[in-house]
């Protein structure tokens, strides 16, 4: 069993910074890789960013790229994302998850665990 646990959410205007971060405890998390998944009021959820075990590998969601950067420290048993440039359409409640084995890293149906979302809200 993996605990994940996200932090940092918050209101911030538009064109700021903000990052998140997901805390994991249980098993080992570096045998998991890792993702961030947001769902905009109203909307389904949708996937942001992914890293993989070793971190040597990111991907992103081609709105987020360039703004956006996923990391882990698995000596911290943690993963962040570094949110800049900040748009309104950015709004979400942003979820953490990990995956054993994900065929396909932007489904979230392959992921096995998931945290409780922490809100960010970008202001115009």
């Amino acid at each position: 069993q993996v605990q994940l646990v996200e932090s940092g959410g918050g209101l911030v205007q538009a064109g700021g910074s903000l990052r998140v971060s997901c805390e994991a405890s249980g098993r080992t998390v570096f045998s998991y890789t890792m993702a961030w998944f947001r769902q905009p009021p109203g909307k389904e959820r949708e996937f942001v960013a992914a890293i993989s075990r070793s971190g040597g590998s990111t991907y992103y969601v081609d709105s987020v790229k360039g703004r956006f950067t996923i990391s882990r420290d698995n000596a911290k048993n943690m993963m962040y994302l570094q949110m800049n440039s900040l748009k309104p359409e950015d709004t979400a409640v942003y979820f953490c998850a990990a995956a054993f084995l994900a065929a396909d890293m932007r489904r979230g149906e392959d992921y096995d665990y998931w945290g409780q979302g922490t809100q960010v809200t970008v202001s115009s």
